[in-house]
Order: structure tokens, then C-alpha cells, then sequence
């Protein structure tokens, strides 16, 4: 089919998906008019040839009712592109004759490959530096599940050479089994398995390190990614392009989190504020300072949310986190707004990712053995500048932050790359043996057979009988085969050193810092004793007269004036039409009182009698700040 003059210099081009297809829409027939040539719609896209794209080809495996569909199309040329294909079986006869069937991709043409190691090495992604929290002491602290009834399972705990078994039922508390899981619970029970409040299956024979689950271990862990987080953003807003840096929190238990009295939040906070405030003592940059002045004006919009359970949410505060979260990246990604720290659980959304995630913090381990590199996929991608423009060029690392009982993320990490791109390294943990791809390499790059090869080395005493590695073996390979070594760069991938700031927990020491930490987070308690209420009365009339601890709540208004300088137009300095905000009343008296009394654990009616014996006049000014700054100036005056 010939195009128009009006279409031969552009591209149409039709997005289709597996459900549209495979749909009657396709393949039924239309009735033709007088200009029609075809009446069905494979027929017509069919008849232009057209080329065709595949995205994810793994969907498509060659053999199936959907790959019948695409051929009908008659595309001219087609491309697959994805980051995963699928295999297809392959059958051979080996030298001697036998049969082989193995599994291998089905590239068909393969035109381009980008491994994992390309895109590490090529800075196409950012590199990984691995932040572990280590024990000194207590790695040896086990808890393993023995056996279960299916109503009460049996935990043995070994400390060194003493060992015990304690009995848990349902919903019970393994801190019964050690003090450092205070709030893991059992949620389910059956013979085989049993289901943790941190949505952890232990089968039977399953360990866990006690010590991973201990506050003071998630207090750390998030001291530590809060401080690491706010010296990247210092970096990157007060650069001339900034790039605003997001970091990601994976928790186990959701009520800590989203609870009225959740301690993870509220920690949290604590932290963020705490960082904020040391901040704006010496921060110079104007943008950036004003940025951490709104931070500290709301910290709770400093962080958000998703977990699966909020799908049945209709909290709008949480609706808005979701869809930052989920959908909206610009504008989380947004300078004007004060939201960096996103929590999920380790089951957030398979694909979702966002490239200014500069930290991932995992507070507590999750037990899988999920693959590293899908760990942190969630943070590779090179991040958008304020314009919204990729990033390249620049050297950027994703932090990422475990505990002890994952020491050996790193090194997984790397090894998983180079295993999934068919590469070997040269660092790290040598290999035991001298497995398959490693002998695939040496006789492609170095013309040798394979037989020769093990009977070389062999001789050499490099490998035994079974292509284990002797003494200093992979030493050899490494220095008479350093072809095969295309690894990832170390540099790319790599511990966080820092002996100076090394941090480390003593279990002898564990009791000591619980005990602290609790001692810190108490609350003061101030008791006023009168003689009676109508004593109080007269001292809290005095304090009404004297003290406004009302706070205004309202508009106000501003006026900005268009000015041209030079026939450049600007804005003049906006001034504040009247000096006092509008007053906007957000609380009821009645609630108002009720805050106050609970807060003062006052008598209601003498508060009341109090108020209009002052002849305070305040209801229009009533909000929620209220009945906490009365309560402040109020104890700061008996107490001076």
C-alpha cells in the first residue's frame, strides 16, 4: 500500500496489547464499503507490512495463540527488546553419541546485548555501596523452630554451648524465647510452618539471629540512613542543577508504621526533625535552607507510605501518599515538596522503582532468599535533575543499608551480576571450583579444547578429579587466563569502610542500651497539688489575665505588584496587606475544654468557670494548637 502525499514523511504507529490481540475485534469480519480492500483487521495492518517492536518478549513464548496472532500481521521486520526472553529447549548429540536436551534463550538473531555488567561498568546505572550494621558478639545466637502440634510450636534457643526450648502458642511472643524479639508474634501455627508477624514463614529447621529483630538494632539502622540521607540531599540541592534524592524503607510490621502510637513513625520523625534543626543552624543556601524551613514547619510530610492493606483505605492523607507513591512521580519528585522517606513492606510492587532513589534501608531482614539485583532495581536507575532531565555523566551510588545477618549482600550482589551477564570476577569470594562457564570462557578466548584443558590443569595440580579448585588453583587461572575476568568493577559495587564511624552492637551491652533507650523516651510527669479547686480557679484566672497562649490560625492577606526594570518584567516583594492573620476557628469551645481539661487533668466545669471569670476572649481563635500552647505557657509559669 502506497502512502498519501500527506502521510509519506510520518510515522503512524499502533500500540496493541496481548487482550486486543487476541480479541473477536481482530479476527471477525466487517461488512466492506465501496472504498474498503479488507474486512477484517489483521487483514488490513497485515497488508501494509508494517514493522513491529516487541516489548518484555518473555510474555511471548513462540508457541502459543498470541504468537499465532502476531504472525498474522506479516510485519516485515520484527524486534524484540527486553531485559528478560524466554528459553526454548534445545537436543544435540554429544561426541560420543549420547543425547542432550538443554534449556537456553531464544534470542533468534540476537543483534544487542546490555548485561548487567555493561550497565555497571558503562555507568548506565548507579553503582551499590552496601552499609551493614555489624554484632560484635551474639552472632552465634540462634533460635531455630523444632516442631509443632499445630496449636503450640517448639523454639530452641543456643547461646554459645547452652541451649533451651521454649513453647509458643498463636499470637504469643517470641520474646518469651529471647528479650531481643519483643513484638514478633506468632500469627499462624500449623505442622510444618509457622507465619511471623513480620509475615516471615519459618519451616521446620529454619534459624533466625534473635539480635536482628532488637530496637536498639532498627534505631541504629535508621540513625544512620536519616543522617547518610540529608548529607546526600545537602549535596545535591545546593548544586546548580539540583536533583532532588528519595530513600526507601523496607518494614515488617505495618501498625508500627501506620499505628495511632506507632514508635517506628514517631521515631522517625524524631530523627528527621532532629537532623533538620542541627541543619538550619549553619545552612547558608538560601533554596535549600527555605526547603528545610517548610520540612520543619510539617515534618509528617516529610515521609508516606504504601502497603497493601491501604487499598481499603479511604484516609485521604493516605490516598495522596499512595498515588505520590505509586503513580505521581513528578510530583514526588516535586522541590516544593517536603516528601523524601517512602516505608513499604518487602512485597512493595513488583516494578516499581523510581530513579531518584538514592537509599534503600532494610530494617529488618526478610528471610528470602530473593535475588539481590531485584532488591535493588528498585534504586539503578540514573536519576532526573528539577527539569526532569536523566542524569549522565556523573558517578551515582545507591546506599544501601542491612544488618549483620545480611553481611554477605554485597558479595552476593556482585556475584549475581556477573552470573546473570556470563561474567566472570576476579574479586570477591573465589569460586570452589572450576565451574562450566568459567571452562567455556578459557577455550573460546584461549583456542584450547576442552579435554586438554582439564588434563593441563590437572598436571599442574590446579584442579582435582572433580574440578575442585586446590590450594592457590583460581590463583592460576587468574594469572594464565585473565581474558575470562570481565567482571564488574569493583568500584562499582562495594562495602561502606568507616573505622572511625564503625558501629557496632555488644549483646553483653544489649540489656544496658534497652534499658537507656527506654529511660530517654520517658515522659516527664507534672503533678499539681492545691488545697482545692477553688485554689486553682483563682491561680488559673491570674494566668488567663496575664498569658495569651492562643495561637491564630487564618488567612492572610498579600499583595504582589508586576514591575518592569529595563523592559524585563518582575515581581516586586509581596507585602502583608494587614499585620494580624484573619482568624479562622478549626476547634469547637466544648472540644477545646475537653483538650485542655485532659491535658491539665483539670475539673471541665472549673476550666470553664475560669475562662469567663477572665472575661478571655479567644473562641474565634480556637484550633488544635490551642489547648498544647496553653498547657505549655501555662506549666512554664508555675514552674518559674
Amino acid at each position: 500500500m502506497e502512502a498519501g502525499a500527506f502521510d509519506k514523511h510520518s510515522i503512524q504507529v499502533l500500540v496493541i496489547n496481548t487482550g486486543m490481540i487476541n480479541s473477536d475485534t481482530m479476527q471477525k469480519h466487517f461488512d466492506r464499503t465501496m472504498f474498503d480492500e479488507y474486512d477484517t483487521a489483521f487483514d488490513a495492518i497485515a497488508s501494509i507490512r508494517p514493522w513491529m517492536i516487541i516489548d518484555e518478549p518473555h510474555k511471548f513464548v513462540q508457541v502459543n495463540k498470541t504468537w499465532e496472532n502476531i504472525e498474522r500481521i506479516k510485519a516485515q521486520l520484527t524486534f524484540r527488546y527486553g531485559a528478560t526472553f524466554p528459553e526454548k529447549e534445545v537436543k544435540y548429540r554429544d561426541g560420543l553419541g549420547g543425547k542432550i536436551s538443554k534449556k537456553v534463550k531464544d534470542y533468534h538473531h540476537l543483534i544487542y546485548t546490555l548485561t548487567a555488567v555493561d550497565a555497571f561498568n558503562g555507568n548506565l546505572v548507579k553503582g551499590v555501596i552496601g552499609h551493614t550494621i555489624k554484632l560484635e558478639g551474639g552472632t552465634n545466637a540462634l533460635v531455630k523452630f523444632v516442631n509443632s502440634d499445630g496449636k503450640e510450636a517448639s523454639f530452641e534457643l543456643t547461646e554459645g554451648r547452652n541451649k533451651k526450648t521454649f513453647k509458643v502458642i498463636a499470637k504469643g511472643s517470641l520474646e518469651t524465647v529471647h528479650g531481643a524479639m519483643s513484638g514478633l508474634l506468632i500469627e499462624k501455627i500449623n505442622k510444618t510452618t509457622v507465619l511471623l508477624s513480620n509475615g516471615l514463614a519459618l519451616k521446620k529447621g529454619d534459624k533466625i539471629n534473635p539480635y536482628s529483630y532488637a530496637t536498639t538494632l532498627q534505631q541504629i539502622m535508621l540513625e544512620k540512613a536519616i543522617k547518610n540521607h540529608f548529607k546526600l540531599e545537602k549535596q545535591y540541592l545546593t548544586q546548580t542543577v539540583r536533583i532532588k534524592p528519595l530513600s526507601l524503607f523496607f518494614i515488617d510490621n505495618i501498625e508500627e508504621y501506620r499505628g495511632k502510637n506507632g514508635t517506628l513513625r514517631i521515631t522517625v520523625e524524631s530523627l528527621i526533625k532532629a537532623e533538620v534543626e542541627a541543619l538550619l543552624k549553619a545552612e547558608k543556601h538560601i533554596a535549600y535552607r527555605a526547603y528545610l524551613e517548610k520540612t520543619l514547619a510539617n515534618i509528617p510530610c516529610t515521609h508516606g507510605g504504601y502497603f497493601s492493606k491501604d487499598n481499603s483505605e479511604k484516609d485521604e492523607v493516605i490516598e495522596k501518599e499512595i498515588n505520590e507513591i505509586l503513580h505521581d512521580k513528578q510530583a514526588m519528585l516535586d522541590l516544593d515538596n517536603p516528601r523524601r522517606f517512602i516505608f513499604s513492606k518487602w512485597t512493595l510492587r513488583e516494578g516499581w522503582d523510581n530513579p531518584n532513589v538514592f537509599q534503600i534501608c532494610k530494617i529488618r531482614s526478610s528471610g528470602s532468599d530473593i535475588s539481590k539485583l531485584q532488591e535493588v532495581g528498585r534504586g539503578l536507575r540514573l536519576p532526573v535533575n528539577e527539569y526532569g532531565n536523566r542524569v549522565k555523566g556523573s558517578q551515582f551510588y545507591l546506599d544501601y543499608f542491612v544488618d549483620f545477618t545480611e553481611s554477605d549482600f554485597i558479595d552476593k550482589l556482585a556475584s549475581e551480576i556477573n552470573q546473570k551477564s556470563g561474567a566472570i570476577s576476579a574479586e570477591g569470594t573465589p569460586p570452589s571450583d572450576l565451574h562450566a562457564e568459567m571452562i567455556k570462557q578459557i577455550t573460546e578466548r584461549y583456542d584450547i579444547g576442552k579435554e586438554a584443558l582439564l588434563k593441563l590443569l590437572d598436571d599442574k595440580e590446579v584442579i582435582n578429579r572433580s574440578n575442585v579448585f586446590k590450594k592457590s588453583g583460581f590463583d592460576y587461572i587468574k594469572t594464565h587466563y585473565p581474558l575470562i575476568f570481565d567482571g564488574v568493577n569493583p568500584h562499582k559495587i562495594r562495602r561502606f569502610e568507616d573505622v572511625k564511624k564503625k558501629v557496632s552492637i555488644r549483646t553483653e551491652k544489649y540489656r544496658e542500651l534497652q534499658a537507656l533507650w527506654e529511660k530517654i523516651n520517658e515522659k516527664v510527669i507534672l503533678e499539681y497539688k492545691f488545697e482545692n479547686e477553688e485554689a486553682f480557679k483563682t491561680m488559673f484566672v491570674n494566668f488567663l489575665q496575664e498569658n495569651n497562649g492562643f495561637s491564630i490560625e487564618g488567612f492572610n492577606e498579600n499583595t504582589q505588584t508586576i514591575v518592569l526594570k529595563d523592559k524585563v518584567a518582575g515581581v516586586a516583594e509581596e507585602s502583608v496587606a494587614c499585620d494580624e492573620p484573619t482568624p479562622l476557628p478549626t476547634m469547637k469551645y466544648s472540644d477545646f475544654l475537653k483538650a485542655l481539661s485532659s491535658r491539665l487533668t483539670l475539673n471541665l466545669k472549673t476550666l470553664h468557670q475560669a475562662f469567663i471569670e477572665s472575661n478571655t476572649k479567644f473562641k474565634k481563635q480556637l484550633n488544635q494548637k490551642t489547648p498544647l500552647s496553653t498547657t505549655q505557657i501555662f506549666n512554664k509559669t508555675i514552674l518559674t
